[in-house]
């Protein structure tokens, strides 16, 4: 595949044989951020429409999604099990958006939070929520969320990384 796969990626609802290279995905991606194997798995029990995978033609997977609606301002811990979503959810939260290296730079990422405001937008929420880690609030930005500083979080946001923030995009 060439390194710019830009037209031969498509996003899809993440399917139970799709979570094994979702781990491998993020073992690479997220060598910083371990999640036990239990956190996917639990994620896409819970709230399978909001997994997604994005593949290649050839069926190689480039990078993975996983959201799920919450509470506002209620940031679940890094490597933590939910056990349950809330019945009365406040926001849409976007959990994990990881691209292997050969799709950055491709479009992948503005596409799928797209997709995912719509999810959001069809659950009836109002805003969409994450951690941003890794110094990607600028990308975080121009997908339309501005950072939150919300002092009860900042015990929370240390357990991800010193540069962590919690970010907040409002939908129309």
């Amino acid at each position: 595949m060439s390194t710019s796969p830009t037209h031969t990626l498509n996003w899809r609802r993440m399917e139970a044989g799709d979570l094994a290279s979702v781990i491998a995905m993020a073992a690479v991606i997220h060598t910083d951020f371990f999640e036990d194997d239990a956190i996917y798995l639990e994620r896409m029990r819970l709230y399978g429409k909001g997994c997604f995978v994005l593949e290649g033609q050839d069926g190689s997977m480039f990078g993975y999604a996983i959201t799920h609606p919450w509470q506002l301002f209620a940031t679940p811990a890094l490597n933590s099990l939910l056990e349950r979503l809330p019945d009365h959810p406040t926001t849409y939260y976007l959990h994990d958006i990881a691209l292997m290296p050969a799709s950055r730079g491709s479009g992948a990422a503005p596409r799928i939070v797209s997709i995912l405001a719509d999810q959001a937008r069809a659950e009836g929420l109002e805003t969409m929520s994450l951690v941003s880690v890794n110094n990607s609030a600028g990308f975080w930005q121009k997908q339309g969320f501005a950072v939150e500083h919300r002092p009860e979080l900042d015990t929370k946001l240390k357990s991800y990384s010193d540069d962590a923030c919690f970010m907040l995009r409002r939908l129309a």
